[in-house]
């Protein structure tokens, strides 16, 4: 994949604390096809987040812990988009296709 990251932990840091200020050790970055789905997702009703540091960059950030908050369908296409807005078209297209989507 061009060394694209999709979906990884991320190192605590410190744009992203908790309540008491204590860097987040637990944050999973997933990759956006776009800016509109980065603020559908951070703007829902649900887990994901982002901090100053990814403005301008497409992507939301989750905790591990909160991910029982949404389906594993709701994840799964997450992870899908994500992996389908870094792949190669060529091989983007093959899957889908292979998937009848």
């Amino acid at each position: 994949m061009s060394g694209k990251v999709f979906c990884g932990n991320r190192s605590p840091r410190p744009d992203a604390v908790d309540e008491d200020g204590a860097r987040l050790d637990d944050v999973i970055l997933i990759r956006t096809p776009d800016e509109s789905d980065k603020l559908a997702l951070v703007q829902a009703d649900g887990p994901f987040f982002t901090t100053p540091h990814f403005d301008g960059y497409n992507a939301v950030l989750v905790r591990a812990s909160r991910l029982r908050e949404i389906t594993r369908d709701e994840l799964a296409e997450v992870i899908t988009d994500a992996w389908c807005s870094c792949a190669p078209k060529t091989v983007v297209t093959k899957w889908l296709a292979e998937r009848d989507q």
